[in-house]
């Protein structure tokens, strides 16, 4: 039976990184996107040049109808889901007394709301034996300023993960968050001058910054044979903390 994984933000950056590096081990995807419809097209073209299949769905992570219609596609299309990768993430910055709260709002309801609608749907949905894997941040440990709003929603989501992975007791499916350190993606790059760029990248031991595939290599990890680790937090930072 072919698995078959969801990732949400797949259209771009690590979610698309991970969309495709599942797909090369024979996992049909379903990418969900927020609003760029023409990465997610490329994304799922690249997919299924290299062999793969998938389909793309538009879908806000903080709504739970078009949540549940993007687990409905994966059933109809593929027959199921087995594994989800929830990496749709915003990270607007600004200092405590500064963020204006309409944008803490929408971090929150991507960020925090949306990973807990997409585990709801995990926790119905899911067949046993499957694997679950939350985005959170390694800026939780680092805690820089101006990311307070940010690591936040974040600290959030590795409490979601530890309480579902022991929620799902009995089912044989795996609930583990992986923590990026600073990764050379869009998310990350945006608003960075390079002075920034180049400090942040000699933090790590490695001395450079992460790659989205770096972390669609765990991503890959949990999702398939890592099958003993459970209820984690993986700091993929290139040893930054």
């Amino acid at each position: 039976m072919t698995r078959v994984a969801i990732v949400t933000g797949g259209s771009r950056g690590i979610g698309r990184a991970a969309a495709e590096r599942l797909a090369t081990g024979g996992t049909a995807v379903v990418v969900v996107y927020a609003g760029n419809k023409t990465a997610a097209d490329e994304a799922v073209e690249q997919i299924r040049a290299n062999g793969g299949q998938a389909v793309a769905t538009q879908a806000d992570v903080g709504d739970e109808t078009a949540v549940a219609a993007a687990f409905d596609l994966a059933e109809e299309t593929f027959g199921g889901v087995d594994v989800v990768v929830n990496s749709a993430g915003i990270m607007p910055l600004g200092t405590v007394a500064d963020m204006d709260l309409d944008t803490f709002d929408r971090i929150m309801r991507t960020n925090a709301r949306g990973t807990f609608i997409v585990s709801q749907q995990v926790a119905r949905r899911v067949r046993d034996g499957g694997a679950i894997i939350t985005i959170s941040s390694s800026v939780v440990g680092l805690r820089f300023p101006q990311y307070g709003a940010y690591a936040m929603s974040k600290g959030g989501v590795e409490a979601l993960t530890l309480v579902l992975a022991r929620e799902l007791r009995g089912r044989d499916i795996t609930v583990n968050t992986v923590a990026p350190g600073p990764t050379a993606t869009e998310l990350f790059l945006n608003g960075k001058d390079q002075a920034t760029v180049d400090t942040l990248a000699k933090q790590a031991p490695l001395e450079r910054l992460g790659e989205a595939g770096d972390i669609a290599e765990v991503i890959s990890f949990l999702a398939g044979p890592g099958r003993w680790v459970n209820g984690q937090t993986i700091r993929a930072n290139g040893g930054i903390i």
